[in-house]
Parts: C-alpha cells; sequence; structure tokens
C-alpha cells in the first residue's frame, strides 16, 4: 500500500509539472502529426507490391509503427528531465523523505507512459477520416503493448540519466542507441523489404517483434503469434528495466 501511495504522490507531481508546461505536449505530437499526414501518403506506392493499395490499409501499416516510434524516442529522452532535477537538487532532497525508492522511478515512468497513450489516442483519431479502421479490443491490447514499451525504454533512460548525470554524455549516447533500434524495427517501412541478412539481424531486435505484434492487432490478426511473443517480450524486458532503474535510484538517494 505505501509503495503504491508514494507512487501516485510522485505520478500526480511528474504530471502536474507536464501540464504547467504545456509546449511539451504540442511539441510531443506535432511531429507525429507531421509524419502522419506528410509522409504516409507517400508509402502507397512503396506498400503496393505487399498488396496495401487502399489508404486503410496503407494506414494499418504505418500507423502502428509509428506509434512504437513515439513509445521508443519518448521515453529515451525523458533522462534529461531528471539530469536538470539532479542539478536543481530535488534528488538530493528525497534523501530526506520516507518515500520509496521505487516509487520515484514509477511515479516518473507512468507519467511518461500516460503521456504516451494521450499521443497514441490522438494520432489514432487523426488516422480515422484517412480510412484507419480497428477494432477497440485490438486496439486496447495495442496500446498496452506500446505502455510496456514506453515503460522499458524511460525506465532505461532514467537509470543511465543517473549514471552519466550530463546531458552532454546522454544525448548521444541515446541516439547511438535510437538509430540502429529504429533502422531495425521496420517502423517506417516493414522489414519484408529488406534482403535477409538485415532480417535476421533484425531478429534479434526485440522492437521488431514488438511493431510486428502491433502490426498485427491494427490488422485485426489477434491471434498472430507475433501479438503474443511481443507481449511476452515486451513485458519481460520492461520488468528488467524497471528493476535495473530502481537500483540505481536507490544508490542515487540513499
Amino acid at each position: 500500500m505505501k509503495l503504491a501511495r508514494d507512487t501516485w504522490l510522485i505520478f500526480q507531481r511528474q504530471t502536474l509539472l507536464l501540464l504547467r508546461n504545456p509546449v511539451w505536449i504540442f511539441v510531443g505530437v506535432f511531429q507525429p502529426i507531421m509524419y502522419l499526414l506528410l509522409f504516409a501518403p507517400l508509402l502507397k506506392p512503396a506498400l503496393a507490391p505487399m498488396g496495401a493499395t487502399t489508404d486503410a490499409q496503407v494506414y494499418r501499416v504505418f500507423v502502428p509503427g509509428l506509434l512504437v516510434l513515439i513509445a521508443i524516442f519518448g521515453g529515451l529522452f525523458q533522462g534529461f528531465g531528471l539530469i536538470a532535477e539532479l542539478r536543481a537538487g530535488v534528488i538530493e532532497r528525497s534523501r530526506v523523505t520516507p518515500v520509496s525508492r521505487l516509487a520515484l522511478l514509477l511515479g516518473r515512468s507512468l507519467r511518461d507512459v500516460v503521456s504516451l497513450l494521450a499521443q497514441a489516442v490522438i494520432i489514432t483519431l487523426l488516422a480515422l477520416p484517412f480510412g484507419l479502421s480497428v477494432h477497440i479490443g485490438d486496439l486496447l491490447l495495442a496500446y498496452l503493448m506500446l505502455g510496456l514499451i514506453a515503460l522499458m525504454t524511460s525506465a532505461v533512460s532514467y537509470g543511465v540519466a543517473l549514471l552519466v548525470k550530463s546531458e552532454d554524455a546522454l544525448a548521444p549516447l541515446m541516439n547511438t542507441v535510437a538509430q540502429p533500434v529504429l533502422l531495425l524495427s521496420g517502423i517506417l517501412l516493414p522489414l519484408a523489404f529488406a534482403p535477409a541478412w538485415l532480417q535476421r539481424v533484425a531478429d534479434w531486435n526485440p522492437f521488431a517483434w514488438a511493431v510486428d505484434g502491433t502490426r498485427a492487432l491494427f490488422a485485426g490478426d489477434i491471434g498472430n503469434d507475433a501479438v503474443w511473443q511481443g507481449l511476452l517480450i515486451t513485458v519481460v524486458l520492461a520488468s528488467l528495466a524497471v528493476m535495473w532503474a530502481a537500483r540505481a535510484f536507490a544508490r542515487s538517494v540513499r
């Protein structure tokens, strides 16, 4: 009960700070909307060999990848805010409070998950006039997978931020991780276009499984093996990321 109460208190505070600075909400939604409006229409000829000949089919391929992209990048760069709190002494002052060290992480990461899901809902709604259609049950399961990805990436970002304690070190490190993850996930274009050797490399990328699972859900194929494999992988990795980052919080707030 104490952990849940402490997590809720941290979540409330972090959410309030986010709402007090709405420019970040606008920035977080603006770029995905630009991809949706300006990039997705270009995919129709590219995806035609895969049988995606209508706008609805194209957006069922592109929108899930875009949502996973938001979950990955939105989470990986949350550590910058934590470094600012470290510099301001917020984390240092937490040492004298009885707040659970795990709650310090979970409250922040859950704020990031809620923020990501709000963006995902907006993007999904904006894609509906373009022909996107998805069953609500499949959509909720896809959102669950997106939430797990955001939880995992934000926890990793916070843990790394506590280790490096510098934006100058965190920025190139996160970019170095994010670039191969993006290229090997089939986010913007399905990996079916890739040569065989690249597909084999991508098989070792857990986010590629998540992208395939999310696309299967948007296509209404809930029984697809990629759905349950993606969910299992994201659950395991999110749990490991939270445990590792929680240890980093415990060491920094002793």
